[in-house]
């Protein structure tokens, strides 16, 4: 049955010719996608530091790692999910450590109680300081999401693997700022986290994740869920600065990612977003620029290849290499028959 579900996800190709990584790769994302969750359910957890990132320099050296049990308030809904807050203290000793007394990213380990297949980390983020969100398709890995088989193919068909060098980039802003923290958000449905974030933790730095959740009694949270979970984050870190990244095949960002600045100012410290039509020329959707008109260019950037990033000083929030043109119309662009430049 799963074979035949993988064949059916890859348009009827034969998983028979598949290289060993690539058949086991289709078979794992399908099971994935099968997943079920389960509806009024009970969630509780046992939480210890993760002792391996926040020991050292932090002062919890020779901290015993006693944990803390914690219950989720109130059972799962009708799809399956919760949604709380729970105030995390004194899990051992001397961690972790207030928010408004450091400014690094604490993990914690979670693991769930009655399974073993529910396990996860946590972050504690505190309330100042530089976050990075990043799409993920087409930005870090290829995806080729403009076209049907290709996409497909990239899904379910081959291991996920980098576009160009992206792991590179996001490798020297992880050494060059200790306090960055990485958030990943991708709009595609939650029953893949498991392939993307065992995917992300492997060719990027570590880092917090939000995926395409499905809610029947809040419409926003399912068909707008790019802007949902944005809003969210931002509303909950009001003094927190954002670096956001993206692609031109996104609608949504296009229009969403310059509305942020407006909406939540002072907050937006640079928009990259890849142009995508410029180095791969099977795309071609469309992507409207005018919500970047009269936006500062220091803060924003249509980069063409992950080395247009390099030495930008992202802290400080110089987000534009002059060395790379824009060729922005503010209006449609990458329209058939030439209708605006690429």
């Amino acid at each position: 049955m799963l074979h035949a579900l993988a064949s059916l996800f890859l348009l009827g190709a034969s998983l028979k010719k598949f290289p060993p990584a690539h058949y086991a790769h289709a078979l794992n994302t399908t099971r994935s996608v099968l997943m079920i969750k389960q509806s009024h359910s009970k969630v509780s957890f046992h939480v210890t530091p993760d002792m391996d990132q926040d020991a050292a320099g932090a002062g919890l050296e020779g901290i015993p790692i006693d944990g803390l049990n914690i219950d989720i308030p109130g059972l799962t809904n009708l799809e399956g999910d919760f949604d709380s807050f729970i105030e995390i203290r004194n899990v051992s000793g001397a961690f972790p450590i207030p928010g408004n007394e450091t400014r690094k990213t604490q993990r914690l380990k979670l693991y769930s109680r009655g399974t073993d297949t529910g396990n996860s980390t946590a972050y504690l983020i505190p309330p100042e300081g530089l976050t990075l969100i990043s799409d993920i398709d087409d930005v870090l890995r290829v995806s080729k999401i403009f076209s049907i088989q290709e996409g497909l193919a990239n899904l379910f068909g081959r291991p996920f693997f980098p576009w160009m060098n992206m792991p590179e980039i996001f490798a020297n802003w992880s050494h060059s700022l200790p306090d960055l923290h990485f958030h990943y958000l991708t709009t595609s449905p939650e029953q893949l986290t498991r392939p993307y974030m065992d995917y992300i933790f492997r060719t990027y730095p570590v880092g917090s994740f939000d995926t395409r959740i499905v809610n029947l009694t809040d419409l926003k949270a399912t068909w707008a869920i790019r802007e949902f979970l944005l809003d969210k984050i931002f509303q909950t870190f009001p003094k927190r600065k954002f670096i956001i990244v993206g692609d031109t095949t996104n609608l949504d960002i296009m229009s969403g990612y310059p509305q942020l600045v407006t909406k939540y100012p002072g907050q937006v410290q640079c928009i990259f977003l890849r142009n995508t039509s410029a180095t791969d020329s099977a795309n071609r959707v469309p992507y409207n620029t005018k919500g970047f008109k009269g936006l500062d260019q220091q803060m924003f950037m249509f980069f063409r290849v992950p080395d247009d990033l390099k030495g930008l000083d992202i802290e400080n929030g110089n987000c534009y290499n002059e060395s790379v043109p824009q060729n922005l119309t503010f209006g449609w662009q990458g329209l058939p028959l030439g209708g605006g430049p690429p």
